[in-house]
């Protein structure tokens, strides 16, 4: 019997199927097109048509999720045409024009607060087990520089502790890679292990949900937020710093940059070893972190611009 309710259910599974058989996991993406298949459901049960109403209605519910919801309904429209159906396909930047996100680079002490939340953290009627998955979790995305699926959805079997590596797969445009824990990463994940032990039995994912797969991306996303909130309780929510799981990314690769100019190192030289490392298809993408860098750092010695235009001619006009 089919999971899916509504009259676009069809073209949702079909379009899983034809990810399956191209090498995409089942999950991405499966969370959040199954709530729009249930919003569907209820309010427009009988119509086998995408339309562009139904699409705005859905994305306009939750501000916080606009950009994963966008991505998916995308995909959906894309496919339904392919296959001859009537559907509307979003805009390719209709996120980016209304929600153009800058990276946020936390400060060490913003960051100390951050995970002292995460760490209060408490389990929930759906997931009660969260507040054993998120610290390390968390720190895992932080300390490995992953992207926040690559956390999220890591198999178990490509969690190495007796060498401390991990293979990371599901990677965006399919690049997968292997990085190394520290030390300090490496004991806390032996320790989850074995509290992980109690209730992950028969889920083949590191990070395991109650309801079976891995934790869903909108879950990860709003318990992150809260534990921002938590972390800044002086604050208005509405007058906070706008932050996503992918910061932590940032400030893993900005930390990276900033050791090596403290120690005087070539950037030029360091950042190929970085781009392989955080699993970027071009030096371009790892270039980018510079720019994000404290204006006093960026007129270090160590860092040669005109060694970079040399290198990457498009990161002159980027």
């Amino acid at each position: 019997m089919s999971e899916y309710a509504s009259g676009i259910g069809p073209y949702i599974e079909k379009l899983f199927d034809y990810r399956h058989s191209l090498g995409y996991s089942g999950v991405t993406h499966h969370a959040t097109l199954l709530n729009f298949d249930r919003f569907c459901a209820t309010n427009f049960p009988e119509t086998e048509e995408l339309t562009e109403q139904m699409v705005l209605i859905w994305l306009s519910e939750d501000s916080r999720i606009v950009y994963e919801r966008s991505v998916a309904i995308r995909l959906l429209g894309k496919y339904m045409c392919a296959i001859g159906k009537d559907a509307y396909i979003l805009p390719e930047k209709y996120v980016s024009m209304k929600h153009n996100f800058a990276p946020y680079i936390f400060t060490d002490e913003e960051l100390r607060r951050l995970f002292s939340a995460i760490d209060r953290i408490r389990p929930t009627v759906t997931e009660p087990f969260i507040h054993v998955i998120a610290p390390v979790l968390f720190r895992l995305i932080y300390t490995c520089g992953l992207r926040p699926n690559e956390g999220r959805e890591l198999k178990c079997e490509n969690v190495h502790l007796d060498t401390g590596e991990i293979l990371v797969t599901n990677t965006k445009k399919k690049k997968e890679r292997i990085v190394v824990m520290s030390g300090d990463m490496r004991s806390l994940m032996r320790s989850y292990r074995v509290e992980r032990a109690a209730f992950g039995q028969g889920n083949d994912y590191w990070f395991p949900s109650a309801k079976g797969g891995p934790l869903t991306s909108e879950f990860q996303t709003r318990i992150f937020k809260n534990a921002w909130a938590e972390a800044n309780p002086g604050i208005p929510k509405k007058g906070l710093p706008a932050v996503r799981v992918y910061d932590l990314r940032h400030r893993f690769a900005s930390a990276a940059l900033i050791r090596w100019l403290d120690k005087g190192d070539s950037l030029k030289a360091k950042l190929p070893y970085l781009r392989e490392y955080m699993g970027h298809n071009s030096l371009r993408e790892t270039c980018g972190y510079i720019h994000i860098l404290p204006e006093n750092l960026t007129q270090s010695s160590a860092i040669d611009w005109t060694g970079f235009y040399d290198l990457l001619p498009e990161v002159r006009n980027g």
